[in-house]
């Protein structure tokens, strides 16, 4: 073998000397060793007596960005203009790099055969974005990559959808870096491809990223790539089990977990960013051609802004604070914002984002009930809720909310089981969680019990057990009753008892239901948990869960229900004596009043008993945009009495007189509440949002003695309350009591109710009634 050139002979032990001596890793060295290259190849391609006319030696890829780790590959590409020594000159320049030892990924072009191979091969267009001369001709290299960018730009409506595919394919083939156990740096969504398809992005023209978050994260990225390199002696971006705590060491980290859970941080500051990005991207590009289609069809373009909550408005296919907001004086506008975009399927915009992290003043402590309400409905907004999630947790505002979610923001579950990580695996239970509120009478205690159950995997010794001490603070700080709170800590100190009871004892010894039973408390508590533990599952994986699992957990539920049964369920609390008075002081046939309350209001509404009242009252509040959070009805000597406590949808409380007005012209008949919601319906496009899950309506056995026990579950939505009050009165069925509650975005109501006899439903009348309602509210 002959001996190495001159240049050769340096390179090589320059290399050696950067790679073991003391120079800084990270950025520096990256782009030492790229510096050392470009000597090397100068000094082949002089060797070779390239001269200096006609050819030219460049960088391209992650090479030509200077990010060269110990392992990766020289990309370069041999430009010529045709000389006929040019196939000579190449392998005077490749073979000693191979002789070295050293990766090469190498191609011989003119100028006109990189611009066409950069039209057929989309990744050789994105390499040659990052052309960088080394050698030779530079007027090769700049005509070669002013042809790369004059096209990408020119060509950004064709060229930036099928990069956005091509990284949608390569996502769907490597996993998300954030969560994965063995990630592979590059390939995996939100790894080191993402970043550079950023570049891309950025160099189009069409929109850029957030620069200081890429580059951090980027550069976290390529210093473990460094020292996988390193650590192993070989190229590679697959991070395996058996050399996470080497590399570990050598970034000077604690051990794996910790350098997994920067490897997640980092992925996931990528993700949002891509993701941010790209919405732009689609919205710039949409409005190129939009508005030649709206002219050509005779419409004049203008944005369109469409309120979602106070201070939130859609605009541009993203929810953003409205012209008004002020953050600053509104603490509970992060929860409004994120609950109306997730509900409405909406990204929060970055914008809005930042400005609320930087604006918002803390929230006090307890909550007030409207932020606990918002951030229970954010919970049980499904899928909606991720994006907006991840949104918040860019700019660590979850963290803000609930201190504790530090210690599990990020942290990586050993376990092949589970796929994410700990915090995501709680997000992801909540979603599920989101998918079963129909099956429990408290859907707000099973979102943040879902969101809780495992947050003690932060601390030492066993979650559950540290995990109720945390869910007890942070309900207490959420502002939940002190029985809500037990409620809350009994689930998550529980999580594990039905899935591990149901599969690991003998279910016909009665000591095993009655400790579990006893364990458990009550049968509101016993449904809760059910749910919690599917939830639990479906967002672990699914060996998580199985047939002979459900049909064992369903088992134990049954019998421990039975021992349950017997013990007397809270009793709803009636209408106060203040209300009761107000009936004998009906004026004109009624009587309204409306009593401020720091979110909202109460508002009292007194009229003759009749057929429909409710559904009247419920429609006229809609009407002025209040929206019920819950209820109590009864019938006193006579007169319809129900207290009503609302908030509005957005900016102050409507004019009492004015609710006043249109409750007397309902009562006379000369508002149509049903055509007028139906008309402001109407006039609103429907929005994409996530589908909520069905709604249930159920009969109770044996609650009333005087009346039939109607349990309505649904979705909560404006005007609500009026179409099941209507759908009653259209069946001529009284109410004489209601319980109407909402817990986030989840109504769970109560209506006793009566045949036109004053007597309780037939049993098949009953039957027929709540299946015509469920009919009627799907």
């Amino acid at each position: 073998m002959a001996e190495p050139s001159p240049s050769t002979a340096r390179f090589v032990q320059d290399r050696e000397e950067l790679l073991g001596g003391t120079t800084p890793g990270g950025r520096e060295r990256r782009r030492a060793l790229a510096g050392l290259a470009d000597r090397w190849l100068t000094g082949l391609l002089d060797e070779a007596g390239a001269g200096g006319d006609g050819v030219a030696l460049v960088a391209v890829g992650g090479y030509g960005r200077r990010e060269l780790s110990p392992g990766s590959d020289l990309d370069v590409v041999l430009l010529h203009s045709g000389r006929d020594d040019v196939a000579g000159l190449a392998d005077a320049v490749w073979y000693p790099v191979w002789d070295a030892g050293v990766p090469l990924d190498h191609s011989v072009r003119t100028v006109d055969e990189a611009r066409r191979a950069a039209e057929d091969d989309l990744r050789v267009h994105l390499g040659l974005l990052d052309t960088r001369h080394i050698a030779g001709d530079p007027t090769l290299a700049q005509q070669v990559r002013a042809n790369a960018l004059t096209a990408w730009r020119t060509g950004s409506a064709k060229r930036l959808p099928a990069l956005l595919e091509s990284c949608g394919e390569r996502a769907a083939k490597y996993g998300e870096l954030a969560f994965l156990l063995e990630p592979d740096l590059k390939e995996a969504r939100g790894g080191l491809r993402d970043a550079a398809a950023l570049r891309a992005v950025a160099a189009s023209w069409v929109a850029d990223a957030p620069h200081e978050e890429v580059d951090a994260a980027r550069d976290t990225l390529l210093d473990v790539r460094d020292a996988l390199h390193l650590a192993t002696g070989r190229s590679g971006d697959r991070l395996l089990l058996q050399e996470q705590d080497t590399v570990a060491r050598a970034l000077g980290l604690l051990d794996a977990d910790t350098l997994l859970r920067r490897v997640s941080e980092s992925a996931r500051a990528l993700t949002y960013a891509f993701d941010v990005t790209w919405r732009e991207v689609n919205r710039v590009l949409a409005a190129r051609v939009g508005p030649v289609r709206r002219v050509l069809r005779g419409r004049t373009p203008g944005p369109e802004r469409r309120p979602l909550a106070a201070g939130v408005v859609e605009h541009g296919g993203e929810a953003v604070l409205a012209h008004g907001a002020q953050p600053a004086r509104d603490p509970g506008l992060v929860l409004r914002a994120a609950a109306s975009a997730a509900h409405a399927g909406l990204p929060l915009s970055r914008h809005a984002v930042d400005r609320l992290a930087v604006e918002c003043p803390p929230l006090p402590d307890p909550w007030p009930p409207e932020v606990r309400e918002s951030f229970v409905s954010l919970l049980g907004a499904g899928r909606g809720a991720i994006p907006v999630w991840e949104a918040l947790e860019s700019r660590r505002l979850v963290t803000r909310l609930l201190p504790d979610w530090e210690r599990v923001r990020c942290r990586p579950q050993r376990n092949a089981v589970h796929r994410f990580t700990v915090d995501r695996h709680l997000v992801e239970t909540a979603v599920e969680a989101a998918a079963h509120t129909r099956r429990v009478s408290r859907p707000d205690l099973l979102l943040v019990a879902a969101l809780l159950h495992d947050v003690g995997k932060g601390w030492p010794g066993d979650h559950s057990v540290s995990g109720e001490v945390i869910a007890r603070e942070a309900a207490a700080r959420m502002g939940f009753t002190k029985e809500d709170i037990d409620v809350i800590a009994t689930l998550v100190r529980h999580h594990l008892l039905l899935v591990d009871t149901a599969t690991r004892r003998d279910l016909d010894d009665p000591r095993t239901v009655s400790a579990f039973a006893e364990a458990v408390g009550g049968v509101e508590t016993l449904d809760l948990l059910h749910a919690l533990t599917e939830a639990d599952a479906a967002a672990t994986g699914p060996a998580a869960w199985s047939d002979w699992r459900d049909a064992l957990c369903r088992d134990l539920v049954s019998r421990a229900r039975a021992v349950l049964v017997g013990r007397p369920a809270a009793v709803a609390q009636p209408i106060d004596t203040a209300r009761i008075r107000l009936a004998g002081q009906v004026e004109g046939g009624f009587a309204v009043t409306m009593q401020p309350l720091p979110y909202g209001a109460e508002v009292t509404v007194a009229a003759p008993d009749r057929v429909g009242l409710l559904a009247l009252s419920a429609g006229v509040l809609a009407l002025h945009r209040l929206t019920v959070r819950s209820a109590v009805a009864d019938v006193v000597d006579g007169t319809g009495i129900t207290v009503w406590t609302v908030e509005t949808e957005y900016g102050t409380l409507p004019d009492p007189a004015a609710v006043r007005e249109d409750v007397r012209r309902a009562l006379d008949g000369g508002l149509d509440v049903a055509a007028r919601l139906a008309k402001r319906e109407a006039a609103y496009a429907p929005r994409r949002g996530v589908a909520p899950a069905p709604p249930r309506v159920a009969l109770v056995p044996g609650a009333s003695e005087t009346a039939t026990v109607i349990e309505v579950r649904a979705h909560d939505s404006p005007g609500l309350l009026h179409r099941i009050g209507r759908a009653l009165a259209d069946a001529e069925i009284s109410v004489r009591q209601a319980r109407v509650s909402t817990h986030g975005a989840d109504a769970v109501d109560a209506f006793y109710v009566v045949g036109p006899d004053g007597e309780p439903l037939p049993r098949d009348r009953a039957r027929h009634v709540a299946k015509a309602l469920e009919k009627t509210l799907s």
